[in-house]
């Protein structure tokens, strides 16, 4: 290290070791990376020190000054030697240092019934854009009943694609663990009780009516839902939307429109196929821990549960399929242009989807409650 860069020296003195700096404690020095470690390590060494000795300084600024403030954790060491220009700058250092941050004003009931009413006129605002997308759709559809032959039928094939075809391997292992996993808890309670053939009975109806299509709409809510938010978010990020709406083109027609169609066309097929994979698990897992084979489990099933579960299970995976789609297409659509709104959007668009899936599925298991029991 050059003379003019900063350094620490120490000195032995009946008192205790006293710190001698030298060199150049400025800006021009301290803000070099490799000068700055190399202090900051020198100083961390001489934390039990017993005095400190600026005299050798050859300059001190006013960043020099902090950093040795910082050190001595902003209070004036035991035995200081330094002189008049020295103590000036660290007394500086050391009154403004001690300005305490201004004081958040007081948060008063006002302020509190104000946040409460952006709140609420947030939340109304959001209902109202919903009601309107939902408005919209309808219009929408009536618009392609009209005229099908304009539709936009290719970008429907692509999202049904997307959303249908690549959606059944993942679907498919979630469902066929969650088989194994469902037969195997119950494998060892129904052995207890002797009531090991009512494994299909319950097996059936938990998947068919309930399980089967209520994984599969979170699923396809996680991973086709936020892909539906993010898609027409970035449109509104590189101003594609704002564009659409010069040329005329209607953002309902040729971006909503189609992702509804596809995912409320594509959710029943994947709550079936999901379905089926957990009942093919449930059965593998009953063969192995109960003995009941595929053969039985097969000739019982449709004797246990009956056509309308499928039945009220597709209709509900109709739903799913809507609401998922509406919803991840109203929080693309509300997104503004900046990253930080897109990540926002699409969070709350799965969280809201999963949300209204599980509140649609309650709704559904009381309005149907004596249907296929």
């Amino acid at each position: 290290m050059s003379d003019a860069a900063p350094s620490i020296a120490t000195d032995q003195t009946p008192d205790g070791v006293v710190a001698v700096l030298h060199g150049h404690w400025t800006a021009a020095q301290l803000t070099q990376p490799a000068a700055l470690r190399a202090v900051s390590s020198a100083l961390q060494a001489q934390k039990g020190a017993a005095g400190w000795d600026l005299r050798p300084i050859q300059s001190l600024d006013h960043l020099g000054a902090l950093l040795l403030w910082d050190h001595w954790q902003r209070q004036w060491p035991a035995r200081l030697e330094a002189d008049e220009d020295q103590r000036a700058v660290l007394e500086r250092v050391a009154q403004f240092s001690k300005v305490p941050p201004p004081e958040a004003p007081p948060v008063t009931f006002s302020d509190r019934v104000g946040a409460l009413g952006l709140a609420v006129v947030k939340g109304v605002q959001q209902v109202h854009d919903f009601v309107a997308l939902m408005g919209q759709l309808a219009l929408d559809l009536l618009r392609l009943a009209a005229r099908p032959l304009r539709g936009p039928w290719r970008d429907f094939s692509g999202h049904l694609y997307r959303i249908g075809a690549q959606a059944l391997p993942i679907t498919a292992l979630v469902g066929f663990l969650i088989g194994v996993v469902l037969a195997y808890l119950m494998s060892s309670v129904l052995r207890q009780f002797g009531a090991e053939t009512f494994i299909v009975n319950i097996l059936g109806l938990a998947l068919i009516r309930e399980l089967g299509p209520l994984l599969a709409a979170v699923l396809i809510a996680g991973r086709s839902g936020s892909a539906i938010t993010a898609q027409i978010g970035v449109m509104r990020v590189t101003e594609e939307l704002d564009a659409m709406r010069v040329m005329g083109i209607s953002t309902g027609f040729r971006l909503v429109m189609p992702r509804a169609l596809a995912l409320s066309i594509a959710m029943p097929l994947i709550s079936v196929w999901t379905t089926l994979a957990a009942l093919i698990g449930g059965m593998l897992a009953a063969d192995l821990t109960l003995g009941i084979t595929p053969s039985y489990f097969i000739e019982a099933m449709p004797k246990a549960v009956p056509v309308a579960n499928l039945t009220l299970a597709i209709a509900k995976s109709v739903v799913f399929g809507l609401a998922i789609a509406l919803i991840a297409c109203h929080f693309g659509l509300r997104v503004k242009p900046n990253t930080e709104s897109l990540g926002e959007g699409t969070t709350s668009s799965v969280v809201a989807s999963i949300t209204a899936v599980i509140l649609i599925d309650a709704l559904f298991a009381v309005m149907f409650k004596n249907v296929g029991i």
